[in-house]
């Protein structure tokens, strides 16, 4: 919306996540519209980033608990990593943007944190703290997450779209956040 493009970027955005585009083309197209875009801008996004009901709590509570919480996002770090300080996550792992001196550039640097590479990245932090596999847990609301959720023991829809709700162990749909807590109850 600051850069004018909102309404492409949604429906690119909306398009992918249903399944409906390559991740990796819908992102670079979504990218591109932002070029010119002053970097400092980010900054009023970030101060009203919504969080979803319940996170906060569900976070406090998994990590009271001993569990790792991190976010495998085709967002992008600049807002990944500020989730990851406000709410004290273990890991983040985003797109990172192009910025060429104040401005946006139009491109994403480094590797795409699409599908593929969520579903490495759970393995990955799996591998790396010894992590049984029947203590995964994946949430996810794109098709982008699917290969994440199916590498997982346990896949959660959260508020998700039909193809990903079709293919997941479990759903929330009508609570916030905290539904995740009563997926993993015994």
């Amino acid at each position: 919306a600051l850069a004018g493009v909102g309404e492409k970027v949604s429906e690119l955005t909306e398009r992918a996540m249903r399944g409906e585009l390559d991740f990796n083309q819908s992102l670079f197209a979504r990218v591109d519209c932002l070029k010119g875009i002053e970097v400092d801008a980010l900054a009023s996004l970030k101060a009203r980033l919504p969080v979803n009901p319940g996170f906060a709590k569900t976070m406090r509570i998994l990590q009271a608990n001993g569990w790792r919480t991190v976010i495998a996002s085709g967002g992008f770090t600049y807002f990944a990593n500020y989730l990851k300080e406000t709410f004290e996550l273990s890991e983040a792992f985003s797109n990172t943007l192009g910025i060429n001196g104040s401005t946006l550039n139009g491109t994403v640097e480094g590797d795409i944190v699409n599908g593929e590479m969520k579903r490495s990245i759970l393995l990955e932090q799996q591998r790396i703290h010894a992590i049984k596999e029947q203590q995964t847990v994946a949430i996810g609301d794109g098709a982008n997450d699917l290969l994440m959720m199916e590498a997982a023991q346990l896949g959660v829809a959260y508020k998700a779209k039909p193809k990903v709700k079709a293919q997941a162990d479990a759903s929330i749909q009508y609570c916030g956040f905290e539904g995740l807590l009563y997926c993993l109850k015994q």
